[in-house]
């Protein structure tokens, strides 16, 4: 099959070209905008009951606002605020208010608005929007704070604009300058050792091309699957999905170009050693492909939305990228020929490979001891994982310069941490019957009296008297954990252990979100994982023909998502001294060194069972097999490794975690897990590796390519 798809891009390469040129026109012109939202609260399930306060929420308190910014106001020499600063205040805020920014509702303060021991006041910033994330309202928010300065000039006050809005705008700002340079660091590298191995301009510039090219059709055709589905898709998807598309789009051009290079050393001509090289692997791209579709598509069975949505986004971008290296690469390269490697002519002999050819005699004569070494290193770095602690706060993972950051550090010098984002609870009748003041009063008591809330608002009725909502403002920040441990704890228990009788009681706000979130993050992983990796399993087996290789391939991937976890579990929790790493990085490590690492490993034993096909040796096999995948993997997985290694350089604490783990990751799945562990431990299963295949794996059919000369043993 991959052999009349290979023939038919080289046959017709222009028919071809135009066709994908064709689809990215029209992914451009015809697909609509992908939605997005930066509201975490819209990925969870209905049931969760920070979604179900929402839901009363817009019931009985439609008119009812939530400030989006708050400003805050302090005299510079941290002294009490007089009678006159208190008159610059209410000034400035009409000032402002007066200006009549797009999205602000309002700019109101109060006496009620400044801090029992008078250092700091506030002014609320209300929107038109019930979407804290509004561009728009970001805009506005950036030009308010622009016009506050002249207003505070010679009044011997600061101001600073903290909240969700704020602390929204913040965020987007600060990433903005890394999504850039991920961009280009990724060009850069891609381009580079492109340019390195290959001794030509040309291939170091086409694959670049082909994948921006596919990246247009990609990004298309999930725009159209989300419009039809009615899905949304989380602000870090687009980012998450550049990666993804020049990660494995640049592996899947690497393993078609190396075999290419392989075939046209043996002697063929170019067309003919392109057709042959899309027989030979493209069932392992194919299947690698497969193995990264099926685990991206496995997020459909969480519970999060965000991840709902991430995983038929990234399944259709591999799936396009995979068409793309089977048809459109072939198809470009033939046009080429030989010319493609101009002016290297390293292409027309036969490499020493001294460092891989080394690699492979090592794992062919000494399975048992690397084995031993690999994947004892692999389990002693994995039990670090263990004491892996998730993170919610993202406040603290950003610049601590950022006005919103600090503005936060300023109003606790006068209010409760959570003054800026109160938890919500409403108490609702069961029976749609009016409340009774004096028990919602006894229930308000009660709330006060836990340890940790800070202060707890009167009850404000709904338009029908049938619900109540009260403000709860925690001693804690919203999204640090003992808010977090507040709320689903103490918070929630005694929420629902003193309503009023014949009511319901309800904890919602952001630290209930998070709260929420967490405990669909652990049902995830619980579920995913395994259902993801018997997935893997069964794609294989089917490549593989065998019923026994799939098992420890897949426990060897397991042991790398182990060590690359506990690896960013000592460096960041034990040598840094961080409260916890962010709550989604065991996702992204799932997404990035366990799906896309896998194809290392189906390359290389793919190569294993091609040799074998052949009447290999099982030992002969291994060394030909490292000594031919090396080169490819380890390409393929520094430019992969250092795209993510530049998030290392970020000055948010959880982006160099992410830089951190999956580089690492990706490094030690492919030089310690594929090229040493994988091929060593099945030399020493032997033939009892390909059971029950009697014909060990056969060579591709329906072609007439000749088989690759095994290159000579390397030596220096």
């Amino acid at each position: 099959m991959f052999g009349r798809i290979g023939r038919f891009a080289v046959d017709r390469p222009w028919l071809t070209i135009i066709a994908w040129l064709i689809a990215a026109v029209a992914a451009v012109a015809l697909a609509p905008q992908l939605r997005s939202t930066n509201d975490q609260a819209d990925f969870l399930p209905s049931h969760y009951e920070s979604v179900r306060v929402t839901e009363v929420q817009q019931r009985a308190f439609p008119m009812t606002e939530q400030p989006s910014a708050i400003a805050v106001f302090q005299r510079a020499d941290g002294d009490r605020l007089s009678p006159d600063d208190l008159a610059e205040v209410a000034r400035i805020a009409e000032a402002l208010q007066a200006e009549g920014y797009d999205k602000v509702k309002s700019v109101l303060t109060s006496p009620e608005a400044v801090s029992p021991n008078g250092k700091v006041a506030l002014a609320s910033v209300f929107a038109t929007t019930k979407n804290h994330y509004d561009q728009k309202l970001f805009e506005s928010v950036k030009q308010l704070r622009a016009d506050a300065g002249p207003l505070l000039a010679k009044t011997g006050l600061t101001m600073g604009v903290t909240g969700p809005t704020a602390s929204g705008l913040d965020n987007l700002e600060s990433s903005g300058d890394t999504d850039a340079m991920i961009m280009l660091a990724t060009l850069v590298l891609i381009v580079v050792l492109l340019l390195v191995i290959f001794r030509s301009p040309l291939i170091a510039l086409l694959p670049v091309l082909l994948i921006l090219l596919v990246f247009v059709v990609a990004t298309g055709l999930i725009a159209t699957a989300a419009e039809l589905g009615g899905l949304q898709a989380d602000n870090s998807v687009s980012a998450i999905l550049i990666v993804v598309l020049f990660g494995v789009g640049t592996d899947y051009i690497l393993f078609l170009l190396f075999r290419y290079r392989e075939q046209l050393r043996a002697g063929q001509e170019p067309k003919k050693a392109m057709i042959d090289a899309v027989t030979r692997v493209g069932e392992t791209i194919a299947s690698a492909a497969g193995a990264v579709i099926v685990a991206f598509l496995a997020l459909v069975l969480s519970t999060m939305g965000m991840l709902r949505a991430m995983g038929p986004s990234l399944a259709i971008a591999v799936a396009v990228t995979l068409l793309a290296s089977l048809t459109l690469v072939p198809a470009v390269f033939s046009l080429l020929g030989a010319k493609a490697f101009w002016p290297s002519k390293a292409w027309k002999k036969q490499p020493k490979s001294v460092v891989a050819g080394r690699l492979g005699t090592l794992v062919s004569r000494r399975p048992r001891l690397l084995a031993g070494l690999s994947g004892g290193l692999l389990a002693v770095m994995s039990v670090a994982a263990f004491g892996f602690s998730a993170e919610f706060d993202s406040e603290s993972s950003l610049p601590q310069d950022l006005e919103s950051v600090q503005a936060s550090k300023d109003l606790r010098n006068g209010f409760s941490a959570g003054q800026t984002d109160p938890s919500l609870v409403v108490v609702a009748s069961e029976d749609g019957s009016r409340l009774d003041p004096a028990g919602l009063e006894a229930f308000r008591e009660k709330l006060s009296g836990i340890e940790g809330v800070g202060d707890v608002s009167p009850a404000m009725l709904g338009t029908a008297g049938d619900a109540a909502q009260f403000s709860v403002v925690l001693e804690f920040r919203p999204a640090e954990e003992a808010a977090i441990d507040l709320v689903s704890g103490d918070l929630r228990e005694t929420a629902h252990r003193a309503a009023p009788e014949g009511t319901e009681a309800l904890v919602g706000g952001t630290s209930a979100v998070l709260a929420d979130i967490r405990t669909a993050v652990n049902h995830d992983y619980s579920l995913v994982f395994p259902i993801a990796g018997v997935a893997i399993m069964v794609i294989l087996g089917l490549l593989l023909r065998s019923a026994v290789a799939p098992w420890y391939l897949i426990a060897a991937v397991g042991l790398g998502f182990g060590a690359t976890l506990g690896s960013a579990v000592l460096l960041f929790q034990q040598v840094k001294g961080e409260n916890g790493l962010m709550f989604a990085l065991p996702v992204f490590v799932y997404l990035f060194v366990v799906a896309i690492g896998t194809d290392y490993n189906i390359l290389v034993v793919a190569r294993l069972r091609e040799e074998i096909a052949r009447g290999r040796t099982q030992q002969e096999a291994v060394r030909l097999a490292v000594t031919h995948s090396a080169p490819t993997i380890g390409a393929a997985a520094v430019i992969l490794a250092g795209t993510f290694g530049v998030l290392m350089l970020a000055a948010n604490s959880m982006l160099q975690q992410l830089g951190f783990a999956v580089s690492f990751g990706i490094l030690i799945t492919a030089f310690v897990m594929a090229l040493v562990l994988v091929p060593a431990v099945t030399s020493l299963f032997g033939e009892r590796a390909w059971w029950p295949a009697r014909d060990r794996g056969r060579p591709a059919e329906d072609d007439d390519a000749e088989p690759a000369p095994a290159p000579e043993p390397a030596t220096t």
